[in-house]
């Protein structure tokens, strides 16, 4: 019960189709099996709605339909969430796109593809803050937490996805300063290789390889055990985060990555 008597608000809290689990109904079912109240956001509204129904005692959910590239839907569901609550204790920024949204190399990135990624991974976590933290700010805390990702650090070839989850942690980082005398805490996890259903069934679609190869190859990549971490290793670490036991901790770029990051030195 580490978040119980706490509200989250998690955006992108659907997936895509593919097998297994993705990081944002994860955290929404860990968030809630640890007692918080969640509003599970997404713009695929039945989505959010599959994961809410997922949520068992003693947390609860409930599903609210925005799309992260318009501010007035973002706005929408944070006042939604004030209105039921009367608080909100956490924002989970959990959407990002990078082959789905078009993202290329350095040479063959477009003007679409470039907005379109931007808007989505980088626009739509500025817009949320914009409108959570007067909250927050007022209620003298709170928790930020963002997903950048180990391609911020390490070589990557796509040009939109790794410039957005570097800004990402910057961003986080001026969140974290320029909002600590107010309580509000901001951190951002940055996950590895992951076996989650944007992460390999996307890239098996794009690639016309079956899901068990592209598997395979990741699994390859990865330092410790040769194995892919899961939703739940980065569900677990929002968990600890967004807890009481993390809350003298603000401004930290948190990596789950089985030790992928050393192979960058």
């Amino acid at each position: 019960m580490r978040l119980e008597g706490k509200t989250a608000i998690v955006i992108g809290a659907g997936q895509g189709p593919g097998t297994g689990m993705g990081n944002g109904r994860a955290t929404v079912l860990r968030f809630a099996q640890e007692g918080a109240r969640v509003m599970a956001v997404d713009r695929d509204l039945g989505s959010a709605q599959e994961t809410a129904s997922m949520v068992k005692m003693p947390g609860e959910c409930f599903a609210f339909e925005a799309d992260v590239t318009r501010e007035a839907t973002l706005a929408a569901a944070i006042a939604e969430a004030k209105k039921q609550w009367g608080r909100i204790d956490i924002l989970h920024y959990n959407v990002g796109v990078s082959i789905a949204g078009g993202d290329a190399s350095p040479t063959e990135i477009t003007e679409e593809a470039f907005d379109r990624v931007t808007a989505i991974n980088l626009r739509g976590a500025v817009m949320a803050c914009k409108h959570v933290l007067p909250i927050m700010r007022e209620q003298r805390s709170g928790c930020i937490l963002m997903i950048s990702s180990l391609a911020a650090v390490e070589k990557y070839p796509l040009v939109t996805y790794k410039a957005t989850k570097a800004a990402m942690i910057a961003y986080t980082q001026q969140l974290a300063i320029q909002n600590a005398e107010f309580g509000v805490r901001a951190n951002v996890i940055l996950p590895g290789l992951m076996d989650t259903p944007m992460a390999v069934d996307t890239r098996a679609r794009a690639t016309g390889k079956s899901r068990a190869e592209i598997a395979a190859m990741r699994d390859a990549k990865v330092p410790l055990r040769h194995k892919m971490g899961t939703a739940w290793d980065v569900a677990n670490a929002a968990l600890f985060l967004a807890s009481d036991e993390a809350g003298f901790i603000t401004g930290v770029s948190l990596l789950v990555d089985g030790g992928g990051a050393l192979n960058t030195g």
